[in-house]
């Protein structure tokens, strides 16, 4: 049977951009438009569908906070793959209405905050309002009698909706891009490629001089690298925070496992999210240089060791 795949709607959205970059094969029948990332994690964990695609965070505006939220406080679903999708923003509206006649402009918050340059210059005296999604926003615009003269979405969405570019590339950074994940139930982990990234929740025990350098530490002994650290509060009360990490690597890697270990023995608690296959893995990064006594194959030298004298022998 084909996967079921939730993703942040309604059709249009760069969500289902990313989402047919991940499955491109999947079955237009078998998509899920959902109104919310809430209603994405709630049909993967009540087995509406079998996968989901969220955003997580954004090159310009950072994370994605109704994203990291449902993975730190919801039951647990893994990340099973990542994508970059570039963000490139067109303004639509109804066809007949000029540039001069927009007044109301509608789109996603974090669209809206990486327009908001080219809004001061071209459209200063524009009201501007949120909706759910950039789709959601080309959607309105496109119904009768809507409120909204011109909606900021991806080329797709207007196109949808059977509206008109009134002007290209209307983002503030020509580079940004979103980082999509693919959610799954508890399961199987997605195989080490050599090129792969950890994502987890840890919860500090208490709050003390040094818990952060901590917390840090048992990746830096251990010569694992973080590409991703957010601070979130945990909703027990004020100064009291979680803290959310990307690691390069695999669990299955030594090191990697050896520095989750760390962080279970330190913290109060640690939600492990997914190991899988970095996005990023075709791109020419700056190669990783283990420090002595970091490889996998230092750790498991040295497991071995270890067991040699708990034996009773020669080390």
């Amino acid at each position: 049977m084909p996967n079921r795949y939730a993703y942040l709607g309604p059709e249009g959205t760069f969500t289902e951009a990313a989402l047919r970059a991940l499955a491109p094969d999947a079955p237009a029948d078998e998509l899920l438009p959902c109104s919310g990332v809430d209603a994405v994690f709630a049909a993967v964990r009540g087995g509406a569908a079998d996968s989901g695609v969220v955003p997580l965070e954004n090159s310009v505006e950072g994370g994605v906070s109704a994203t990291i939220a449902e993975l730190v406080n919801g039951d647990p679903l893994l990340i099973t793959a990542e994508v970059a999708v570039p963000v490139e923003f067109t303004l639509f509206a109804r066809e007949h209405v000029a540039l001069a006649d927009v007044k109301r402009v509608a789109t996603h918050p974090h669209a809206l905050a990486q327009c908001r340059g080219w809004l001061a210059r071209h459209l200063a005296d524009a009201e501007t309002h949120t909706v759910s999604s950039t789709a959601a926003a080309a959607q309105a615009v496109a119904e009768p009698g809507s409120p909204y003269d011109a909606a900021i979405a991806a080329r797709i969405a207007g196109e949808r909706y059977g509206l008109v570019p009134l002007a290209e590339n209307v983002g503030d950074r020509a580079d940004a891009a979103t980082r999509f994940i693919r959610l799954a139930r508890p399961g199987a982990l997605p195989a080490p490629t050599g090129a792969d990234r950890t994502s987890l929740v840890a919860f500090l025990s208490d709050d003390h001089p040094g818990a952060l350098v901590e917390l840090l530490n048992q990746f830096a002994v251990r010569g694992v690298n973080l590409t991703r650290l957010e601070s979130r509060p945990t909703g027990d009360g004020l100064g009291r925070y979680c803290f959310c990490l990307d690691a390069d690597g695999h669990v299955a890697d030594a090191r990697v496992g050896e520095a989750l270990m760390g962080l279970r023995r330190i913290c109060k608690d640690v939600r492990f999210l997914g190991s899988y296959p970095r996005a990023d893995a075709d791109t020419e990064l700056t190669p990783f240089m283990p420090t002595r006594g970091t490889t996998n194959a230092d750790f498991h030298e040295a497991a071995q060791w270890l067991e040699r004298i708990r034996a009773g022998g020669v080390a």
